[in-house]
């Protein structure tokens, strides 16, 4: 007997003013060179319109998205007031993202939706409506009741996934953000999302040091033996196929990346410039440790050029793919 199919994909539209609508909607154009399952959208219709004119399905139940989705783009619409209007991001416009997002994430906690990906949001705008979260990953988590130090923000490419124990922190402050608990707790996220969303029994984990040349023997920082060190040596007392603390500049080509099935950077650009160096337009953020699927495309609101027609799909479409190899691996667990 074959498995029941998936629900579809909840896909919020980001912050209408954004470029989230236009990619969407080119996503749903191209699905099939694309590759893409159903998917509904979630947010402002006339954010789509706006940019787009192609045809949209206005739907209240998730379960109607796949017999609409060859007909046109399914949606469930939440209005933005007067925030439709392409390159001019607004406090209504920041409303309505936030609440496209909480509902996605609803739909995929319920299980009517097999997994989230959510569209790119103006933090400024979010903030000056009184959202708290450094950013989406930690909305998501506090959602699902998840702590976010159990969670990881993993950057995925075609030959790359990399995770920053550290994220959006100056880095004078990334030593003492750093903690042995901090680095294991992210370590063990990765590790088990490797597992689950990817599907691999055994998973490799690299982590880098955090000074150059692996600290030289301490001749040049003690955060690799007094910090990261420890967090390795616990991993590998679990059980955990761990490899380092490795130089960085030493662990991104290609024959180095061949044997591990993700790097534990220490801080954001570590992981991010390799990542984006390899797939600018594949990359596509995942949190791990989550009870649901969610991805992202790695890339921002793009005001400046929103309504020009210019916005490129593949990143959304990555993350779409993603999440819906994510969600079918779980489901095949």
């Amino acid at each position: 007997m074959s498995p029941a199919p998936l629900p579809p994909l909840a896909v919020s539209l980001g912050d209408p003013a954004g470029i989230g609508p236009e990619v969407v909607a080119k996503c749903w154009d191209h699905r099939s060179a694309f590759n893409l399952p159903a998917f509904l959208a979630v947010g402002d219709a006339r954010s789509l319109s706006a940019v787009w004119d192609g045809p949209i399905v206005t739907i209240d139940d998730p379960r109607d998205a796949d017999s609409a989705f060859d007909v046109g783009l399914p949606i469930f619409h939440i209005p933005a007031g007067d925030a439709d209007i392409p390159g001019q991001p607004s406090v209504a416009g920041a409303h309505c993202s936030l609440d496209a997002l909480e509902l996605a994430v609803g739909l995929a906690r319920s299980g009517s939706a097999s997994a989230v990906v959510t569209g790119p949001v103006s933090k400024q705008q979010l903030y000056s409506i009184g959202f708290v979260h450094p950013g989406q990953t930690e909305f998501v988590a506090e959602r699902c009741g998840v702590a976010s130090e159990n969670v990881a923000m993993m950057l995925a490419g075609p030959t790359l996934r990399t995770v920053p124990v550290t994220t959006h922190v100056p880095l004078h402050e990334v030593p003492r953000r750093l903690n042995p608990g901090l680095i294991e707790a992210r370590g063990r996220a990765t590790l088990r999302g490797l597992q689950r969303n990817f599907g691999i029994a055994d998973p490799r984990l690299a982590i880098s040091a955090l000074n150059p040349h692996a600290g030289e023997g301490g001749a040049l920082g003690n955060e690799e033996q007094d910090l990261i060190r420890p967090a390795i040596d616990a991993l590998r007392a679990e059980g955990w196929h761990v490899m380092g603390p490795l130089s960085a500049d030493t662990m991104f080509h290609e024959a180095a990346r061949s044997q591990y099935d993700a790097a534990l950077c220490m801080y954001h650009d570590q992981a991010l410039i390799p990542l984006k160096a390899l797939h600018f337009e594949e990359g596509v953020n995942i949190t791990l440790g989550l009870p649901i699927v969610r991805t992202a495309p790695d890339h921002g609101t793009a005001f400046d050029i929103a309504g020009e027609d210019r916005a490129d799909p593949r990143a959304m479409a990555a993350a779409i793919r993603m999440a819906a190899s994510c969600a079918a691996h779980r489901a095949a667990a």
